[in-house]
């Protein structure tokens, strides 16, 4: 539906008149799908990944996953059928992976296992984006490693599957590092042991979906204290498996829900989701009267939906535990202050490495003409996208950033009642 944003270069939210109401049905989970496509991937047999999400990051993992050997058919729009050979090969061309994390952490730590040199590279964004701690957990191992900036591009020299042994991680930037550790583990020659070197861990709950998704393809690993795993060597067995609706992209939903006082049924219960974003559903249920203060650490990819909505709460709200969104996308701590005091001076402001959000119900209504600065963000568009609900001029610019992970984001708003300009 490119008429709807993603091939233009600005689109301007007109607030609709009526609370939003309907069934709009959310893509599947982005973290999910982009962890079984690469377990499927590392399975010996064919796998079939059904409700999954299609979209630049998946499409991007895909891709390099067919460069390393892997055959991936895509027999409709939510699924994917992988056959693989249990082992990965040596791609005869660097993977280029856009600005996709997960894809990026997850292979960074798999090409390890590959016979052969593999370079994991990505766009400018990704270029700035950390993975110094994989990278020296990873040589910690034995693995001949190189990241000269701390950030991609990375060289790997793999020699097969990883030794036995232990391994330490900082996770304090990302949880992603520990979840790909733990997935490259399963195909050691022995069994490996993924540690903490601290107790900080960006998004423990992302973990806890990595280990339930190894599980599903015949991984054993046994949680042997708080900030250790023992991973054994089963290597993986194919399975089908069915992806559950992405928890983040519900966000914008719950939050259009709540302020327009509407009815969007998302074919999902919020108890339902397993991934840590849906904890930000009873904030959402919270507004106007969200609390005073919001620890974003476990679902950090929510934080933008919530900070957005918290423009138009009772009373200020402070979001704490947050300092891993300055190695997102952009620095969507800085993003989301700027944007929201560019709405109105003194909206949005940092202190340290948190989020004030100054609130003021009065807003609702009001003409501010607002250019919203995206980043190439995909949630900062989508947040935004959130306060021409309820604000007349907010337009947004480069819309089309949210294929991301959510290609038809501007439809299901427009299936719910929401006109562009």
């Amino acid at each position: 539906m490119t008429y709807l944003g993603l091939d233009r270069s600005a689109l301007t939210i007109i607030p609709p008149t009526a609370p939003l109401r309907g069934r709009v049905a959310p893509p599947g989970s982005k973290s999910i799908t982009n962890r079984v496509l690469l377990l499927a991937a590392l399975a010996t047999g064919t796998s079939r990944l059904t409700g999954a999400l299609k979209s630049d990051d998946t499409a991007r993992m895909a891709e390099a996953l067919r460069d390393m050997g892997v055959r991936v058919d895509e027999p409709d729009e939510t699924s994917f059928v992988v056959t693989g050979q249990g082992r990965l090969a040596s791609p005869h061309r660097p993977l280029f992976l856009g600005n996709a994390g997960t894809a990026t952490r997850f292979l960074t730590a798999v090409a390890a296992t590959v016979d052969g040199t593999v370079v994991v590279d990505g766009d400018p964004h990704m270029r700035k984006r950390p993975i110094g701690p994989l990278v020296t957990a990873l040589r910690s191992l034995g693995v001949e490693i190189e990241a000269p900036t701390g950030c991609p591009p990375v060289t790997i020299r793999g020699r097969g599957p990883l030794d036995a042994g232990r391994v330490e991680i900082d996770a304090g930037l990302s949880s992603q590092y520990v979840s790909a550790l733990l997935m490259a583990a399963a195909c050691g020659k022995g069994p490996i042991e993924v540690a903490l070197s601290g107790t900080e861990i960006g998004a423990r709950g992302y973990v806890d979906l990595t280990l339930a998704a190894m599980a599903s393809f015949g991984a054993a690993v046994e949680r042997v204290d708080a900030a250790t795993w023992r991973v054994a060597p089963t290597g993986y067995r194919a399975s089908d498996f069915a992806i559950e609706p992405d928890a983040s992209a519900a966000t914008y939903l719950w939050a259009a829900e709540a302020l327009t006082g509407g009815a969007i049924d998302i074919g999902t219960k919020a108890a339902a989701f397993t991934q840590p974003d849906a904890h930000a559903h009873a904030l959402i249920a919270s507004f106007p009267h969200m609390p005073a203060v919001i620890d974003g650490a476990q679902m950090q990819d929510a934080v933008p939906t919530l900070a957005v909505l918290a423009m138009f709460n009772a009373t200020p709200v402070r979001f704490t535990g947050i300092a891993n969104l300055r190695v997102k996308e952009c620095d969507r701590i800085r993003a989301l202050a700027t944007e929201l005091a560019r709405i109105r001076p003194g909206l949005g402001r940092e202190e340290g490495d948190d989020l004030i959000v100054a609130a003021d119900p009065a807003l609702v209504g009001q003409t501010l003409p607002t250019q919203i600065e995206t980043y190439a963000d995909h949630r900062i568009a989508m947040s935004f996208a959130l306060a021409g609900l309820k604000l007349h001029g907010i337009t947004i610019l480069d819309p089309g950033c949210v294929a991301k992970t959510y290609p038809g984001y501007w439809q299901a708003l427009a299936t719910l009642g929401v006109r562009f300009d």
